[in-house]
């Protein structure tokens, strides 16, 4: 079962982050449009991108991830910052939605700069989350407590008057 799940997982994940690097592609060629019926066309197909097959797709990733954590019981420094980069790539695609529902009003434009600065970003976090989660670094001796279980309240507990330690 865990195999299967790990599949599922990557799958989604694969899909998720190319749709997060490849829409700006399509956002870029708004400013070649020249007809209602084209302009039309690619808002359809840009919708259809984020909403039928991203979206979905980092929410089965999410899930799977969620599932995988259970199964696997994963408590290992390299998890949480893994999770940390998962948190940009979801916080990338909120960003994504918003460009979407703003890019085709009248006038609204994507330029060249912001296309290479968002592909950059999401294949940059794209990479650093297949990195993080294939080397498996080690961290610091310093940084271990906080990755074990209960370790962030442990340390909230020596700054917070009213927990005890």
């Amino acid at each position: 079962m865990s195999e299967l799940l790990k599949i599922v997982h990557i799958a989604a994940i694969a899909v998720w982050c190319a749709g997060l690097i490849s829409l700006p592609s399509l956002y870029v060629q708004r400013r070649h449009v020249k007809t209602k019926d084209e302009l039309h066309r690619l808002q359809k197909t840009v919708r259809f991108g984020y909403i039928v097959i991203v979206s979905p797709l980092a929410f089965v990733a999410v899930g799977s991830g969620t599932a995988l954590i259970f199964t696997e019981q994963v408590h290992q420094g390299w998890f949480a910052a893994k999770l940390a980069f998962v948190g940009v790539l979801a916080f990338l695609h909120v960003l994504t939605g918003l460009v979407v529902i703003r890019l085709f009003r009248e006038g609204e434009r994507y330029t060249a700069w912001r296309f290479v600065t968002t592909t950059v970003m999401a294949a940059g976090t794209a990479a650093v989350i297949l990195w993080l989660v294939l080397a498996k670094p080690e961290f610091p001796p310093l940084a271990a407590g906080l990755f074990a279980p209960g370790g962030l309240r442990d340390l909230v507990a020596q700054i917070n008057p009213w927990m005890t330690p």
